[in-house]
């Protein structure tokens, strides 16, 4: 679990909120764990009424749900909602492509290209942990330098929200040698500074990711 917080230092709900998010998407909080308010305080420094807080406004975002009698844990989502979200995350991140090529300037075109350039080391080197870190940069990069907010908020819920099946697609064999043609492409339009192409490789790539979902949970299930 995530490192505690140095005491003293003041935590509020939506401070623990964001560092229970980044947990589940870290995969340090795994779907169907417990989320017990006394341990959680204290892992993160803060108060249970802070915490109790934060669990409420992650059972909104349905990232928590709390069952009766016994609290509340980390939201275990279906295969069908997986796929949801992943259709909606394409909408999403396809705008944020766009916007990207529209906003680049050179100093984040060099930063996009050395990402591409990470990536395909990893899988030179067969360092899968490398490729996902460069995927999560990757992603990450192109939300931000879109200036989406709004859109950046939402991913970042619906991915919190289907992380288990992000994490099986990482380890699923000959993955990051799909992938990485279609990232690369991402790279390539956006650099282009052409928002179309941009939408458009980011498209079909999370098209990619979802058949993948689907194909990685039908053998597995």
């Amino acid at each position: 679990m995530a490192t505690a917080t140095r005491a003293g230092a003041a935590v509020t709900a939506t401070v623990v909120a964001d560092r229970i998010r980044q947990a589940i998407f870290a995969g340090e909080l795994v779907p169907n764990q417990r989320l017990v308010e006394a341990d959680l305080a204290e892992m993160y420094g803060a108060s249970r009424g802070h915490v109790r807080t934060a669990l409420s406004e992650l059972t909104v975002e349905g990232v928590v749900e709390r069952i009766q009698n016994r609290g509340a844990r980390v939201r275990s989502v279906p295969l069908e909602e997986a796929l949801e979200i992943v259709e909606v995350r394409s909408a999403l991140e396809a705008l944020c492509a766009a916007r990207a090529a529209q906003r680049l300037g050179e100093e984040e075109a060099q930063l996009l290209q050395r990402i591409g350039r990470d990536m395909e080391a990893a899988v030179e080197a067969g360092n899968q942990s490398a490729y996902a870190q460069g995927n999560t940069e990757l992603h990450a990069t192109l939300i931000r330098l879109s200036g989406q907010a709004t859109a950046a908020a939402t991913i970042d819920r619906l991915r919190a929200q289907a992380v288990r099946f992000q994490y099986r697609l990482f380890a699923q064999p000959g993955r990051s040698q799909q992938s990485l043609p279609e990232h690369l492409a991402i790279i390539e339009a956006v650099c282009a500074r052409e928002p179309e192409a941009a939408a458009s490789a980011m498209r079909e790539h999370l098209m990619s990711v979802g058949s993948a979902i689907e194909a990685s949970a039908r053998t597995s299930g």
